[in-house]
């Protein structure tokens, strides 16, 4: 399956919970570019100017990059979760080239709608443990320390790209890029979309009804 939606709309929060219950993998595709960012890999230095910039990383980069996985990680053998590809339709159409080559296919394209500007007043007060990947934020769920980790009291930090101005250009590259993928999934029957403005709980309620429709725990 794979998890649509844009920069703050809950996927990061959704997808781990997806991948608990059905025991696949959870390929989320900003975090696998981020890591070669922190490792400051060619391919990370030059991914790092581009989101900065609020653009997006090129096609083959993506997908060589999803193909590995899929053929290397244990966890995708019982399926996966793509969380941030496709965002155009050729990268739609390369997805589905890969996953025919290995007689796989699509089960759910699930979309999480959430209007701009609550995404905006999400995602600019967000706080990130570097180390751990813990999340917090300044209005909804502050630590219990000014911009300091509960856990192990190192600092927190706020990504690069968690600004205003980027945010509203990664926003309308997303509307731009990804309405052609929502369109692209309906004519495959594969589509539902989400009310993730609601809280995680209905959210989640609401993802498990779309997902339960033809699959199983464990399955």
């Amino acid at each position: 399956m794979i998890l649509i939606g844009p920069p703050g709309a809950g996927k990061g929060t959704q997808a781990p919970a997806i991948k608990e219950r059905y025991n696949v993998c959870h390929l989320a595709t900003g975090d696998m570019l981020r890591q070669q960012v922190a490792e400051k890999t060619p391919l990370g230095i030059e991914a790092k100017k581009i989101i900065d910039a609020g653009g997006l990383v090129g096609d083959d980069i993506m997908v060589g990059m999803i193909k590995d996985q899929l053929e290397n990680n244990k966890e995708c053998q019982l399926g996966f979760i793509l969380d941030g590809f496709p965002r155009t339709i050729p990268q739609a159409e390369k997805l589905d080239s890969v996953l025919s080559s290995r007689k796989e296919k699509l089960d759910h394209a699930l979309e999480l709608k959430v209007a701009d500007q609550l995404l905006i007043s999400r995602i600019t007060g967000r706080l990130i443990h570097p180390a751990s990947g813990r999340t917090y934020h300044k209005e909804f769920n502050p630590p219990k320390k000014p911009m300091t980790d509960d856990v192990t009291g190192e600092p927190l930090i706020q990504r690069s790209d968690d600004n205003v101005d980027t945010l509203r250009k990664r926003l309308g590259a997303f509307h731009n890029q990804t309405g052609p993928v929502v369109d692209y999934y309906k004519k495959q029957n594969i589509w539902t979309g989400i009310d993730a403005a609601q809280s995680p709980k209905v959210v989640w309620s609401n993802i498990l009804k779309a997902l339960e429709s033809n699959l199983k725990p464990g399955s």
